[in-house]
């Protein structure tokens, strides 16, 4: 029977069983693809990292939700990472990783880790406030108090959001999305989920307080989300927020309405943006990998 080692690491936080759970696999080099995505739908968290060698860079990642496989993830990469300089696999310093979006660097400094993201892109979209609120479950009013200085707008450093500016946190806390309404916005707007923030954030010191929903890619509500963070600070840039004047730094927190609150740094002055977190590992043991499927066809 085939077992391999397979960790959930709490990603953008320092705390366990806080923040977003990855799955980690070390040593996945001879998966299939199959294999990859039934682990993945066993471990069930939002997003599991396969890691493998690469002839492209210092290591290869594949990225699987629970029901497919994803381009990008910012919180299984800063998990595995963490998880890697834990073990004693990395030391600090830049490492290169192979993503199906290219090769991107790493860098590992005192328990944190900062992941470059992808050119980022972002356009500003024609999208109906009162469609948009009603897939969220918001009053539309929330969305068109801040409508006129924070469009709404696709984003992406890597994976693409629609990212939907809210006036308050307490319609943030609010939101009941209808999970097909979202969906449908996704498809439309060839995104992977709808990102909404408000400058109103728990902590002082946050910049914003953001949720994202993906329920197109098995995912309602994730906790705290590295690339849709890279994806809202390259739109923080286009919009000019803060006056143009973009602070050198910024945090977004997220997850608290999931009772599993966490943090993302994020520097986006300028490309390539840079999305950054601490990580604890909360469970390390090991999974039964399912046998490959066959392309053996059955006949009557």
């Amino acid at each position: 029977m085939d077992t391999r080692r397979a960790l959930l690491v709490d990603a953008f936080t320092s705390e366990p069983l806080a923040g977003n759970a990855a799955g980690v696999v070390p040593d996945a080099g001879d998966l299939t693809e199959g294999q990859m995505q039934a682990i993945a739908r066993e471990l069930h968290a939002a997003d599991t990292a396969f890691l493998a060698d690469s002839d492209a860079a210092d290591r290869r990642i594949r990225y699987f939700t629970p029901v497919q496989e994803v381009d990008l993830c910012g919180h299984a990469t800063v998990a595995s990472h963490a998880w890697l300089a834990e073990a004693g696999e990395i030391d600090d310093g830049t490492h290169t990783l192979e993503t199906n979006v290219g090769v991107l660097e790493i860098d590992v400094r005192d328990g944190t880790v900062w992941m470059t993201q992808d050119v980022a892109t972002v356009e500003e979209v024609d999208a109906d406030a009162e469609r948009v609120a009603d897939a969220l479950g918001a009053d539309a009013a929330t969305l068109r108090d801040v409508g006129a200085d924070l469009p709404v707008a696709t984003a992406s450093t890597g994976l693409g959001f629609l990212v939907v500016p809210v006036n308050f946190l307490e319609a943030i806390s609010g939101l009941s999305p209808d999970m097909a309404a979202v969906e449908a916005l996704t498809d439309e707007f060839d995104v992977t989920g709808v990102y909404a923030f408000s400058f109103d954030a728990v902590d002082a010191e946050s910049t914003l307080h953001g949720r994202m929903f993906a329920p197109g890619a098995g995912v309602d509500e994730d906790p705290v989300t590295g690339t849709a963070s890279g994806a809202v600070g390259a739109y923080l840039r286009h919009v000019e927020a803060f006056d143009g004047d973009l602070p050198e730094e910024m945090t977004f927190e997220q997850g608290h309405f999931l009772d599993r609150p966490g943090r993302v740094r994020v520097r986006a002055r300028a490309d390539p943006v840079e999305v950054g977190g601490r990580a604890v590992t909360a469970l390390d043991g090991s999974i039964v990998v399912p046998e490959a499927e066959t392309d053996d066809i059955i006949e009557a």
